[in-house]
């Protein structure tokens, strides 16, 4: 029981270390991601002992200033609510990742031991179900505040939200008809079988405009440019405006765990999670017979290194996106959000059930 307990454990905890530590290191790529495509070069002065490790010293120079400012908070706003808003949209933002896979199972201690937190057979729900309870974190955020603003910047998100989720949910029904499961996991196994003998089949190759959809809808739903209109600087400032020290910290952080949340699910449902073409649980079996034996081990480390690395590329993608792409008007985001995203995604649904009907 204890070993048990022990291992679950760790697994929480290896998944909030990796999180939190990509979310952060996504701090100083971003900066340092837009000074090379300006031609510019970044943040790099803060050092230790003289050594200024390509700018990364700034991301703990970063912390130390946000715990050290002053935690200011509105004389008419709700203290309470003011203080929480930020923790909730975190807690929401992080828990999303109990119940996708980061590898398939690996032999240790005498016993088999799955990746992921949980294996919930409602998994898409589970994942869906938080990703839209972390707005109220926004809500809160723009209420409490008891600024105009502030309130508009998180008037903007819930309808924001509430446009794109709607299109995520229909791109998904997509995915679910086809693999026959809500489990994330029996997702990223069934996107291991063979097309034809040759080609994966991978949720892209079988769902490419579906792809295409959640990651637009992906994007707006971390509410980074050219999708952030609750923020909004050169209008509304948005729902942080009355933020400071920490507070503040807890919700940019926030922004880059969505980041990752967004990249971890388009990597689990798209791009075959921690699959890596012909690799089997003995050795990688290729078409036409040819087989190289590769220890148990090895090919859980393989799959996890698989699955980090599609993880990595798309928040890289998604950083790419951020400063390429200038910013929607509020009525473009709506008109792109329910005359055209959503549409695509009910004509995808109908298309897909068609196909499978047509092949049974």
């Amino acid at each position: 029981m204890m070993t048990n307990l022990a291992i679950e454990l760790a697994k929480v905890l290896a998944v909030l270390i990796g999180v939190l530590n990509l979310a952060a290191i996504l701090t100083w790529m971003e900066r340092k991601q837009s000074a090379v495509m300006q031609d510019r070069i970044g943040a790099n002065r803060a050092s230790i002992f003289g050594i200024r490790a390509f700018g990364l010293f700034h991301i703990l120079a970063d912390g130390l200033k946000m715990f050290a400012k002053e935690d200011f908070v509105p004389e008419q706003g709700n203290r309470f609510l003011h203080t929480l808003a930020p923790f909730v949209a975190a807690f929401f933002a992080l828990v999303g990742f109990a119940a996708i896979p980061f590898g398939n199972v690996v032999h240790l201690f005498g016993r088999d031991i799955p990746l992921y937190v949980i294996d919930l057979n409602v998994g898409m729900l589970y994942i869906f179900a938080v990703m839209s309870l972390g707005i109220y974190g926004v809500v809160l955020a723009g209420w409490a505040s008891n600024n105009n603003y502030a309130f508009l910047g998180g008037m903007r998100g819930s309808s924001q939200m509430f446009s794109y989720e709607v299109t995520i949910g229909a791109t998904i029904l997509g995915v679910l008809m086809i693999y026959q499961s809500m489990s994330l996991q029996t997702i990223v196994q069934a996107q291991g079988e063979l097309l034809w003998g040759i080609i994966p089949k991978w949720g892209v190759l079988v769902q490419p405009l579906g792809f295409i959809l959640f990651l637009v809808a992906g994007i707006a739903e971390t509410k980074r440019i050219p999708f952030d209109l609750p923020e909004g600087e050169s209008e509304i400032i948005g729902f942080f405006v009355e933020y400071s020290s920490m507070k503040f910290g807890l919700f940019m952080l926030t922004d880059f765990v969505e980041t990752v949340l967004i990249s971890a699910l388009v990597t689990t449902l798209f791009f075959g999670g921690w699959q890596i073409p012909y690799l089997m649980s003995d050795g990688f079996h290729f078409p036409g017979g040819l087989a190289i034996p590769v220890h148990q081990l090895l090919v859980a480390i393989l799959q996890v290194l698989s699955y980090c690395s599609k993880v990595f590329f798309f928040c890289w993608f998604l950083l790419l996106v951020r400063w390429t792409l200038p910013r929607f008007r509020y009525d473009q985001l709506m008109r792109l959000g329910w005359q055209m995203i959503f549409p695509l995604s009910i004509l995808n649904l109908l298309v897909t059930s068609m196909v499978i009907l047509a092949l049974q």
